[in-house]
């Protein structure tokens, strides 16, 4: 089996010259030349077939040293995919959508404390999720459109990511265990197919501090995933999931590839690849685009 070694850095801080290459393709005794995807950011490399893939990027990883480099190790065939499945909040949004909601009510710092819990997996989401939601209760729906049009941020290459990935044929879906309130415009905001996510219950233009059942969690997006495999006749290794959180592994696992973006330290290590310097275009450097072919609109 053919492996590639595809090396991303950040955009804005391009440190992918022609020594660092050459250090890496000497790491790995690679014979052929470097295929730059975008100057300076990203860069496919050829891995001899003696080496597997874990040693492949053992090897590129050490001779980089400290170098704010991410490498993905892979198998050449399959790697553009046909389906991605994504997280919202901290992932294809710079905030989580919930603590920016409690900034409202003056209680940021403790609801935050609690989201940061269930994400790193130290306690189960659905139970955490209805406790900051009854801490919302009385916010105006007011507050919550002036959170969403003033405080949330996209993530940089999330809307290349998406365009592109469509414009090749790719269907992508946003599926988180955030709120409708969000999820609907950033979806549009991006361009996604679908979004799924929590309905935060109202009455009298207020929260009424509930969440409609069922809750939407890790089960629910791997169930997602499982579905649109199912619902465009794809087979596991055709899909692409990314998240950051432990309610997004079930999804990462089940995913042919399941990047881990920015991850709390469990999630990264249990996902197939991990991004920790690139943006989200680091997942269309993965799959073998090159920067020419993004779509930028």
């Amino acid at each position: 089996m053919s492996l590639v070694a595809t090396l991303v850095c950040r955009p804005t801080v391009p440190k992918l010259d022609v020594d660092v290459l050459a250090k890496a393709a000497g790491a790995l005794g690679s014979p052929e030349a470097p295929r730059v995807l975008s100057e300076g950011v990203a860069a496919d490399l050829a891995v001899p077939s003696a080496l597997s893939t874990a040693e492949a990027r053992s090897r590129i990883v050490s001779a980089l040293e400290d170098l704010p480099v991410d490498v993905f190790v892979q198998p050449q065939a399959g790697r553009r995919k046909r389906l991605l499945i994504a997280d919202m909040d901290s992932t294809m949004i710079r905030q989580e959508c919930i603590d920016e909601l409690a900034a409202e009510l003056g209680l940021k710092e403790q609801i935050s404390e609690i989201t940061e819990r269930a994400m790193r997996g130290e306690i189960d989401f659905e139970p955490a999720l209805k406790e900051r939601v009854g801490l919302l209760k009385g916010l105006s729906i007011g507050q919550v459109e002036n959170v969403l049009n003033s405080r949330i941020q996209l993530m940089p290459g999330g809307r290349t990511l998406v365009q592109t990935m469509k414009a090749n044929g790719a269907y992508c879906a946003l599926v988180s265990g955030g709120f409708t309130r969000f999820t609907g415009p950033v979806a549009a905001m991006i361009g996604f197919n679908e979004n799924q996510a929590n309905v935060l219950l109202e009455a009298d233009g207020k929260l009424t501090g509930e969440v409609q059942m069922p809750i939407l969690g890790r089960e629910a997006k791997r169930e997602r995933l499982l579905q649109l495999i199912e619902e465009k006749g794809l087979t596991a290794s055709q899909t692409m999931a990314v998240g950051d959180g432990a309610n997004d592994l079930a999804m990462l696992e089940s995913a042919g590839l399941g990047v881990a973006y920015r991850a709390k330290p469990a999630v990264a290590e249990a996902a197939d690849a991990r991004v920790d310097h690139g943006d989200l275009t680091a997942l269309l450097y993965i799959q073998g685009y090159s920067e020419d072919e993004f779509v930028l609109s």
